[in-house]
């Protein structure tokens, strides 16, 4: 068993290419991570396939949004799949809405904070809330987590100040926009390497193309990895 605080990001166009990563990955990586871009790939199907046939932990990250009742009706349609970790936004109402669909599962509500991929610049573009973007992180958290959610997610430029919460006691955290010494940033904007995001209080990190663009996965993954040995 692979230590499951790495979570691979299948960020990739299709099941087949999926598989086939995951196979180079096998027996590095037991979590994945899928998400919106390979929903109409079939993306479902890969969850499920990983899940009941080769015994992987699966995070889906679908980031729902809608009023409660759509919210709870579709949360309650994915718990039965016995999937592990499932995204909504982080709003106490679809926060509680979730919570009522995944009843009676071991399905964990992680509540999206605000995009990694996002700065200040942008939430003014959004007419979202004046403020630091890090104080707005750590104030969703907490009223996502006394709403009900399993957990958060957020950058790990946040994770200590989250773990810090009263609030998250108990909960998970977990960080996208984690990258490797000497990666490419991409499109996010609040990153930092794996060993940071741990030690500063994330429970699972989430790392997609420096794994699956990199001209040896599983080295790749097994780099990342060493990273955590001691931590």
């Amino acid at each position: 068993m692979s230590d499951d605080r790495l979570i691979v990001a299948l960020d990739v166009p299709n099941v087949v290419t999926g598989l086939d990563l995951c196979e180079k990955l096998n027996p590095v990586v037991d979590f994945y991570k899928i998400g919106l871009g390979m929903l109409t790939g079939g993306g479902l199907a890969l969850a499920n396939e990983l899940k009941q046939e080769h015994g992987k932990r699966v995070f889906l990250d679908m980031k729902f949004f809608d009023i409660g009742a759509t919210v709870e009706a579709a949360v309650r349609g994915i718990a039965q799949y016995n999937f592990d970790f499932l995204t909504v936004h982080g709003d106490p109402h679809v926060v509680r809405a979730a919570g009522e669909g995944k009843a009676g599962s071991d399905l964990k509500i992680l509540a999206v904070t605000i995009l990694t991929s996002l700065d200040r610049a942008d939430l003014d573009a959004g007419l979202m809330k004046a403020g630091d973007v890090q104080e707005l992180v750590v104030e969703r958290a907490a009223k996502a987590l006394e709403a009900g959610a399993d957990g958060v997610i957020a950058s790990p430029q946040e994770a200590k100040l989250i773990r810090a919460l009263p609030q998250a006691e108990g909960r998970l955290i977990v960080t996208p926009g984690v990258r490797p010494t000497g990666s490419a940033s991409g499109d996010q904007k609040r990153i930092a390497t794996p060993r940071t995001a741990i030690a500063d209080g994330a429970d699972h990190i989430v790392v997609g193309r420096p794994i699956w663009q990199a001209s040896d996965p599983a080295a790749a993954a097994r780099g990342i990895l060493d990273e955590l040995k001691d931590i």
